[in-house]
């Protein structure tokens, strides 16, 4: 079964209509601007700047269409994980306003149903752009993928993703799990090469994630870690030093002039997503280094909470 097919037939059989690529749409899109040019010499150092068909419709409605998905995927996954996470007066609160499901078999095939519907998604942007590339002869598409990431529109770069992963293997080796309990997606992994830990995951036949869970600023394994808006992860202790914000302050606090260490990306800070998820499957897989780093870094918090409330007090007082 050809992809576009099988990507209309899972978009139809979701119970509500979600957001989706115009796969069809976008190939006519295409097979219309190859009949235009069928006579013309394509000069493919212009196009898309000067291709009216490429300009005017196909590259508009694909980012829209990747806005849509993009923004539904990380609406959901957040929800789904805040009920996960829930405790105490929250966790009732969530259940008297008939949101909790109350079961992790719920939840497992939930997470198995955003992931499906990220996945397949990805595949249906990555085919399409294959697709404009081999009809004018160019890398536009390739430009326009990385043009995407950029703008935070990449679904495999989303951090909510990451946390799903994360989610399903915490899920998987709790003891409260029926054994019958459905997997989340197959092949998803933690794994340790050298002592540097790395999330896992193949996913169908065309699609491999493979995220780095080592900090390139402290170049250990990420404590604490959190996401920022382009996707890379870092410490928090970490990403507030190169924030140049302390920890009592917090990311929110970073000046919008403040560049990603990695890409270089301003503006990354405010956004940033705790993955807490993340965090408790560190903690409890790499638990001797986490304890360590747990005590090196109390010493830290207490010094710069201390130094923080001290220069409060002397500028109250106008010392």
């Amino acid at each position: 079964m050809k992809f576009c097919k099988k990507y209309q037939e899972y978009m139809q059989g979701q119970e509500k209509k979600l957001p989706g690529v115009g796969f069809k749409k976008l190939k006519k899109i295409l097979k219309k601007c190859r009949r235009e040019d069928t006579h013309e010499v394509h000069d493919v150092r212009t196009c898309p700047d000067h291709c009216p068909v490429c300009d005017g419709s196909f590259f508009p409605a694909l980012l829209k269409e990747m806005s849509a998905v993009v923004g539904f995927f990380n609406k959901r996954a957040q929800k789904l994980l805040e009920l996960h996470l829930a405790s105490g007066f929250r966790k009732y609160f969530f259940w008297f306003k008939g949101k909790l499901r109350g079961n992790h078999v719920g939840l497992i095939e939930e997470g198995k149903d955003l992931v499906t519907y990220a996945l397949i998604n990805a595949i249906a942007i990555r085919k399409i752009l294959k697709k404009y590339d081999k009809i004018h002869y160019s890398t536009q598409g390739q430009a326009f993928k990385s043009q995407a990431q950029s703008m935070h529109i990449g679904i495999l770069q989303s951090p909510w993703l990451c946390e799903l992963m994360a989610f399903h293997i915490n899920l998987r080796e709790t003891k409260t799990m029926s054994r019958k309990a459905p997997a989340l997606f197959e092949g998803c992994s933690l794994k340790i090469n050298d002592g540097k830990p790395s999330l896992a995951c193949e996913l169908f036949d065309s699609v491999k994630l493979d995220v780095d869970l080592t900090c390139s600023i402290c170049l250990d394994t990420v404590f604490d870690p959190v996401a920022l808006t382009c996707g890379h992860i870092f410490c928090y202790m970490c990403a507030c030093s190169a924030a140049s914000v302390t920890i009592v302050d917090g990311l929110k606090a970073a000046e919008p002039k403040e560049k990603c260490p990695l890409c270089r990306e301003a503006r990354v800070y405010e956004g940033a997503v705790h993955l807490e998820e993340l965090s408790m499957l560190l903690s409890r897989s790499c638990h001797e280094y986490w304890e360590q780093r747990l005590q090196t870094e109390r010493v830290e918090r207490v010094r710069q909470a201390k130094e923080h409330w001290e220069s409060q007090c002397r500028a109250f007082m106008g010392v």
